[in-house]
């Protein structure tokens, strides 16, 4: 058995020990938004912050995160509201959205150490492949992130999930239709 913590939740998984971190959270835990892309840590679709650190998941063994602390895109903010996500929808950086999960992950384990990158530190943190070239997006969405992380912008952007269609338009003027639903 082996035991760490996923999302704030202790869990115990009873598993071979040298199952992939990436297959115990989206078989066993149902933690869906990790993204299987290469198996190989090549492209970063899997990416999850592990004790702050911006870690494929297809690398690491649930035996190598016995004691850590694990979190996913579904735990970065339950509300959509942490800045790098506000960031993304505003900046409108997602075409085909695989990848995003892995790119806001570590995006925001980059922010957490330093809200106010460099290029060269965007580029060395910013390993992950987003298969539509999203970069140049996805660089202005990290700078108005630690913009947002300093205190000097506010974004209103996404509503929150589970928000009725009617109530989003009304939060967010262009996701009004001609019927007003």
């Amino acid at each position: 058995m082996t035991r760490f913590s996923v999302n704030d939740r202790p869990v115990e998984y009873r598993m071979d020990p040298e199952t992939p971190l990436l297959w115990a959270l989206r078989d066993a835990s149902n933690l869906t938004g990790t993204k299987y892309g290469c198996g190989t840590g090549d492209c970063g679709a899997c990416t999850v912050d592990i004790d702050g650190e911006a870690i494929c998941s297809c690398l690491v063994t649930i035996a190598e995160c016995e004691g850590r602390f694990v979190t996913t895109i579904e735990a970065l903010s339950r509300d959509r509201s942490h800045p790098v996500q506000q960031a993304w929808v505003a900046e409108q950086v997602p075409q085909c959205g695989f990848c995003q999960s892995g790119m806001i992950m570590a995006a925001a384990a980059l922010l957490r150490k330093n809200s106010n990158p460099s290029d060269a530190e965007i580029d060395a943190a910013m390993t992950n492949i987003c298969r539509c070239g999203t970069y140049p997006r996805i660089r202005t969405a990290i700078r108005r992130a630690g913009r947002v992380m300093r205190g000097e912008e506010r974004i209103a952007a996404a509503p929150p999930p589970g928000i009725r269609p009617a109530d989003a338009a009304r939060a967010v003027p262009a996701l009004r239709t001609p019927h007003g639903d």
